[in-house]
């Protein structure tokens, strides 16, 4: 169980409008916030607006949740890592994920099929670049180095700048058993998206019997801070609505799965299925306020508190509270919870 837990805020990645919210991370870690994580889908990136605001902070920890493995070969994300972390003091945690078929070979034009072994394979290649030992020399079946083809000229390379950190964090998001497996062998950190803190232990305790010492489990908790707790409700189902009906095909959505290992699975099909339709205001009212509060924070300050007692018991280590952007609300938190 969690005695210390970690509170950070989730800026996700732009939708519509770029936005700079260096007002918002400014104030999170002055009010002794943990971390800021940044998102990419396909718009914004991870890793520019987190060195935007790295330049104008000195303690906030730096998150990417997710950096997408098929938008960078494993070399391109460890030199941009080693460089972020770097030039914010050691400050980066590198979350990866695989994201989506849609998206992976829809928007990257790369097949998605063995997520696991790539993601395996992907960080060897990290761990091996940071740690310098030898020109990095892999013989994996996704990423081999030197490529064996081409021009017949490619030759083992090590990295030319020595990394502030050779053990630089590596988090993994995953939702399924077999990835989360993977990352509690593989990475330092794990990010579980839309978990339900009620039904925890019936989703992820068997796979938990022997987490490594130190490993962080961050879990990304939609926060909405107002004193009208039912358009807080409103507002929270939003979200659930458009991650289990419209991020992914029917068959292949993993916040889909997610939902329905928490106890939803009617409720996933139904909203799955009113959303793929167009009936979008529909998949909204569709979504329980049972799968709501266990999945969010909602709610005036004093709520949130309460609420937070949940996750604090639990094996959660680090909450995330995404879209947690507006100086009074970070304040009522912050002076609720004892920051």
């Amino acid at each position: 169980m969690t005695t210390d837990l970690a509170l950070g805020i989730g800026l996700g990645y732009w939708q519509g409008s770029p936005r700079d919210e260096t007002d918002t991370v400014v104030a999170a870690e002055a009010l002794g916030y943990d971390s800021v994580w940044v998102g990419e889908a396909y718009g914004s990136d991870a890793f520019t607006p987190l060195t935007w605001y790295a330049a104008r902070t000195s303690r906030i920890g730096l998150g990417t949740s997710i950096a997408q493995i098929d938008a960078r070969t494993p070399a391109n994300a460890a030199m941009t890592a080693m460089t972020l972390d770097a030039l914010s003091g050691g400050r980066l945690r590198l979350g990866l994920g695989v994201s989506g078929p849609q998206i992976i070979e829809g928007w990257y034009g790369r097949p998605f099929p063995r997520p696991l072994a790539r993601t395996r394979e992907y960080v060897e290649v990290l761990r091996a670049i940071w740690a310098r030992e030898q020109p990095v020399t892999h013989e994996g079946e996704f990423y081999p180095l030197p490529y064996p083809g081409g021009a017949g000229l490619g030759k083992p390379l090590k990295l030319i700048t020595q990394p502030l950190r050779s053990d630089l964090p590596i988090y993994l998001g995953a939702q399924g058993p077999k990835n989360t497996q993977l990352a509690l062998e593989v990475a330092d950190g794990w990010m579980p998206a839309f978990v339900h803190i009620e039904q925890f232990e019936a989703m992820y305790g068997a796979l938990l019997t022997d987490v490594p010492e130190g490993f962080d489990i961050v879990a990304n908790v939609n926060t909405f801070v107002d004193d009208d707790l039912r358009a807080a409700f409103r507002r929270a189902k939003e979200p659930l609505a458009w991650y289990v009906g419209g991020m992914g095909a029917r068959g292949a959505n993993f916040h889909f799965d997610a939902v329905a290992r928490a106890g939803f699975e009617d409720v996933a099909h139904d909203v799955q299925e009113l959303f793929l339709s167009g009936r979008r205001e529909e998949a909204v009212e569709r979504i329980p306020d049972e799968l709501v509060d266990g999945t969010s924070l909602i709610g005036p300050p004093g709520r949130i508190r309460e609420r937070l007692e949940l996750w604090r018991a639990s094996r959660v280590t680090t909450v995330v509270m995404m879209d947690l952007r507006d100086e009074p609300s970070l304040k009522a938190v912050a002076a609720e919870v004892g920051l």
